[in-house]
Parts: C-alpha cells; structure tokens; sequence
C-alpha cells in the first residue's frame, strides 16, 4: 500500500487557506493534509474552524495557542527595541510569522510530515517570513507555495471564490467585505478593494474593527499608566496582569480612544509598493509609553545607538529573518540597554493622540539640580567655557584656515 504524502497547511480560516485544502488533494495525489492554525490572538476568527477544514478535506485541525509565546518571545523583543517599519507599521504580522512558523515545523517533525504549505502570493511578505523560518528550523523539509506554481490557475480572490462555489464549498468571506485581513492579539491589518488605489480615503466606518475612528472618539481625554520593569509593560492603571490580559486591556483602551491608527505605502520585501490600513491600539500605547521612560533612563550615545541598532532589527524583523544569529545579537543588545527601562509613565489619550503626562523611574537621568534655571551644587554655568572652547575648536581652526588662504 502506497502510503499518501503529509502536507502541513498554515491554516487560517481564510479565503485562500480555504481554497488550498482541496487544490492540494486534487494535485497532489489526494495527499493527507493537516492544518494547522497558530492561534496568536485572532478572537473569534477560530471559531468554527475545524468544521469549516475537515469539510473541504483537512484530516484534522490543529488549533495551536501560542499567544503567550507571541508576546513574549516576538513583542516583548520588538518593543524592547523600539521597532517601527518605515515611520508607521508596528510589524504586527512580521513579528506573528515566525512564530507561527516555528509551530508548523514542531507539527511537521510530530506528524512525519514531507512539506509545508502556505498561501502567501508570490507577490507579498510572508512567503518570505514564512520559508527563511522553515529553512532555518527544519531544511529537510519541502515547501509548496501554491500561488507560484504553474498548477495554480487562480489569479484573483474572485477566482478562488468562484473554485470553492464550483465545488459546493462554504466561502469564508463576503464578496462586499472580501479584504484580505491579517489579524492577532497585537494588530489588525486590512488590504484590497478600495485600499489598491491610494487616492481612495479608506472608509473607515466600513473597515475599522478594532476601535473607532478619532473623529467618533470620546469628547474627553482618558488617562491611563503603565508600570514597566526592564523594558517590559507589567501593569495597566496599577494593576498587574499577564501578557495577554494587559495586551487586551490595552486594545480596549486604545481602540475606543481611535489610538493605532495607520495608513501606509509600504515597500514589501519583494519590491513594490503595497497600501494597508493597520490597527494597532494597545501596540501604540505601549510603544509610546516605553519610548518616554527611555528617554528618562537612558544616556544620550546609547539613546544615538539604539536608534541606528532599531532601524537593522526593523529590517531584519520585516524580512523574516527572525532565526539569524545578527537578530538574536541585538535582542541581546536591547536586553541589556532595558535594563534601567523601569519605572511608570503617565498618558493622555484623547481622539487619536497620545500626549506625555509625567513619568518617573528610580533609574532617571534627570537631575533637577542640574537642569533646572536656578543654580544648582552640581553645576557652574564658568565650565561651559572650556566645554565650548574644545568643542568648537574644530569650527575655529577650520575658519582660520579659510581666512588665511583668502587673505594670500
């Protein structure tokens, strides 16, 4: 008896997952295929799903939670470095990937599995994110990527809806609402329809689902604090809770105050331009709130330092390459800089801002002595002289210079 191939599918519930299931039976000699769902915090959006696989002929689902994980093993470190993609995108799904990833190839080696399937397009990031996972964790195995394959006919979401309608299968989303979403407990991001032409305002109203947007935001301003200890958020208004449920508490928080908003042209991995709307709300307070007790705590070549260490950790994190030894150095480094990133910082949030309203830490580099406009024990406004000498004498000598051969 010749035994069937073992396919793991990243498994989301989605309009291409959905279709995948039974494009992979068709073309691969009716093969045995396990999916696998990485629950990150996706909500209700798993609900179902297990019905939803085995009817279009999933063996069994896996419904894997890894939200803890997420957080602290990929947020925590992104937060920690302060990393932002391009100004605007908080690396919600960038930072999931590899994660997700990560529990495919555990399932794969459990099942005895030949290859892993994803749905990612041949044009987006995590064909990416999710391939450099699995060629750092397990390079034996075999990857399929339908949507670049020649086999694959589809070339359009209308033409994967009308495939599971041609075979009597449930579609997983409303032709009127079919943007392609990405969500989990960090973020919800939204691409198509009327989001491909950037000269289009995104209909808010139609798209957000997270929260409000600024202009339906209470007409009063919301005060909230975060505790930190070592660059990680460890209470919300006093009141500690655990990586979940202060990431939650903070969506709740953020989203009802139109906090997280982005609308973004980004440049993709591959090359182009891609336009998406992200909701971050509990992500963006949290960035805010350890941005300011940096900037209390931390010194100013460190502070240089940690921006020019953010933008290669960005980089690395928005390309997929997560499991790379320059990646874990600098968590390494960012570990070791958030060490004094301790203390509480107060926010007021009100229609989409987030303003500064008092921080302090037993590690602040703030002195008022120093800095305040009374003269303080620890200051003698005299040492500027010389400070100012020896500064500037590269200016002065350099003008010397410029006047001297004027002069001949």
């Amino acid at each position: 008896m010749i035994m069937k191939e073992k396919i793991v599918l990243a498994y989301s519930g989605g309009l291409d997952t959905t279709v995948i299931i039974p494009w992979l039976k068709e073309n691969y000699n009716d093969a045995e295929v396990i999916a696998v769902c990485g629950n990150v915090g996706q909500g209700k959006e798993t609900e179902g799903l297990e019905a939803r696989a085995l009817k279009t002929g999933a063996s069994k689902l896996y419904i894997e939670d890894i939200t803890e994980e997420f957080i602290t093993d990929a947020i925590y470190p992104c937060v920690k470095a302060n990393a932002v993609y391009e100004g605007k995108y908080l690396l919600g799904t960038s930072m999931a990937r590899p994660i997700i990833a990560k529990r495919l190839v555990e399932i794969a080696k459990k099942e005895g599995a030949t290859a892993i399937c994803h749905g990612a397009t041949g044009k987006g990031n995590d064909q990416v994110r999710f391939e450099l996972t699995v060629k750092a964790l397990a390079p034996e195995l075999k990857i399929i990527a339908p949507w670049r394959l020649d086999t694959w006919k589809m070339s359009s979401r209308e033409d994967e809806i009308a495939y599971l309608e041609e075979r009597g299968m449930e579609v997983p989303v409303k032709k009127d609402d079919s943007y392609s979403r990405d969500r989990n407990i960090w973020h919800l991001s939204h691409e198509g329809l009327e989001l491909e032409d950037p000269a289009n305002e995104p209909n808010y109203k139609h798209i957000l689902q997270l929260g409000v947007s600024p202009e339906d935001a209470p007409d009063t301003p919301e005060y909230v604090t975060l505790d930190f200890e070592k660059g990680i958020c460890t209470a919300v208004n006093g009141e500690k809770l655990s990586p979940v449920a202060l990431l939650t508490k903070l969506n709740e928080i953020g989203g009802k105050n139109g906090i997280g908003i982005a609308d973004i042209c980004e440049n993709r991995v591959v090359g182009m331009k891609s336009r998406g709307v992200y909701e971050t709300p509990g992500g963006t307070i949290l960035y805010y709130a350890h941005r300011e007790l940096e900037y209390l705590c931390t010194d100013k070549k460190t502070q240089a330092f940690n921006e020019i260490a953010s933008n290669k950790f960005t980089e690395l994190v928005y390309s997929g390459e997560w499991y790379t030894p320059l990646r874990e150095a600098l968590s390494a480094y960012f570990d070791s800089v958030n060490e004094t990133v301790t203390g509480q910082v107060k926010l007021k949030l009100y229609k989409g801002n987030i303003i500064p309203a008092g921080s302090t830490s037993p590690y602040s580099l703030y002195n008022e002595s120093m800095a305040s406009f009374t003269t303080g024990e620890l200051y003698n406004h005299k040492d500027a002289d010389g400070f100012i000498n020896l500064f500037g004498l590269p200016l002065k000598v350099r003008a010397m210079m410029m006047q001297s051969n004027k002069n001949k």
